[in-house]
């Protein structure tokens, strides 16, 4: 029986359809929902939060596959409803290790992420949580074109002779680059404050 004080929950997720394969490890609280997953998951991939997101073939209790994410006051015929992230524990589906989740974010670039649950721990004493264990490759950067635009990006950027490699260098964020990735300086935002930043501000 998973603890939700005093267990936490390891995840691997990986950025689909792109090689060398970005991915991350990141430990959080048993107790998290959805809604916190998703803010460490943008927080340990170096998203911006600015778009849209679901958590997809998520069940709950057993019943059919829904929707995880912010819902939407329209329904959309042939769609399972979106139920909101901050009232789903993650335990309400992420139960044994082997668990799985599709996690996309930014609707219009589409990326997608496979979320796994890889082990249920006891939490350290005196450690942070959430925290990132590991990982490697930078995230595309936000608004690229997903995922042709961002091979796009890289023959421009890694060809000082491609016609767009000094607009691309003039674009992309200060520091960033394809293999820059470093576990250690991962900072997680408090979900509670990403909320009320989100939906009260």
């Amino acid at each position: 029986m998973v603890d939700r004080r005093r267990d936490a929950l390891r995840f691997e997720i990986e950025l689909t359809e792109i090689a060398p394969r970005v991915w991350r490890e990141i430990v959080v609280p048993a107790r998290f929902s959805f809604w916190d997953l998703h803010v460490a998951i943008q927080d340990a991939m170096s998203w911006q939060d600015s778009h849209l997101h679901s958590f997809r073939g998520v069940r709950i209790s057993g019943d059919d596959s829904c929707w995880v994410g912010i819902p939407d006051e329209e329904d959309w015929e042939g769609l399972p409803p979106t139920m909101p992230g901050w009232h789903v524990p993650l335990l309400e589906h992420f139960r044994m290790p082997g668990d799985v989740a599709e996690y996309e974010y930014d609707f219009g670039d589409s990326w997608l992420h496979v979320v796994t649950l890889t082990a249920i721990e006891r939490r350290v004493k005196g450690a942070p949580y959430p925290c990132c264990t590991g990982g490697a490759r930078a995230c595309p950067p936000e608004d690229c074109g997903g995922v042709p635009g961002y091979a796009q990006l890289l023959d421009a950027l890694l060809d000082p002779h491609h016609p767009e490699h000094e607009e691309i260098m003039a674009w992309i964020p200060c520091g960033w680059g394809p293999e820059t990735f470093r576990a250690e300086e991962v900072r997680f935002d408090n979900p509670g404050l990403r909320w009320k930043h989100a939906f009260l501000c």
